[in-house]
């Protein structure tokens, strides 16, 4: 459990690394921001789900081998939408919803096809972990808490960017999704 617990926060750190830079470039771009957004739940949620899934699965001492592998499969696979998504939107992604006005949306990558990658792929992460550590409880508990959030997230910002959208269709636009 240590060392998925490393991995695991080890990940989120480069993300929020990551995440600082391009807020503090959006800003500076004009980047705004709704008054009524959810990050300020998600950014004590999202850590603690994990943890949560960590202590129960040392609780519990591990998965057994099958649900472990499937875990690690599942994990890896959001972790590489969610890099997708990341490298697509470029400096526009972040863990805030900041929309710069009469910024060109973004239709690459993940963005061709689907509506919100990203979050797609946080819930697979939450669902790997919940995999790999037996997370009978806090895995389903935690997928639940933090799907009811995205949903309050994704109107958030499918509202921002209709009203700061050129384009007929909202698509992803400088936004941490």
């Amino acid at each position: 459990m240590v060392a998925l617990g490393i991995v695991v926060f080890f990940l989120m750190a480069i993300e929020s690394l990551r995440a600082r830079r391009n807020e503090r470039a959006q800003r500076a771009r004009g980047g705004i921001e709704p008054p009524d957004d959810v990050y300020g739940v998600m950014r004590v949620a999202y850590p603690a789900a994990f943890a949560a899934m960590l202590i129960e699965g040392a609780l519990r001492r591990g998965a057994p081998p099958r649900a472990l592998a499937a875990g690690v499969a599942v994990f890896a696979v959001a972790k590489a939408l969610k890099w997708w998504a990341i490298v697509s939107l470029g400096p526009f992604w972040t863990f805030r919803v900041l929309v710069v006005p009469g910024v060109a949306l973004v239709a690459r990558g993940p963005y061709r096809w689907l509506r919100h990658p990203n979050y797609i792929a946080v819930v697979g992460e939450l669902a790997g972990v919940a995999l790999m550590t037996a997370a009978v409880v806090s895995g389903p508990l935690a997928i639940a808490a933090f799907g009811a959030l995205l949903v309050k997230r994704v109107a958030v910002e499918e509202r921002m960017l209709a009203t700061a959208s050129p384009a007929s269709r909202p698509s992803k636009r400088g936004i941490g999704d």
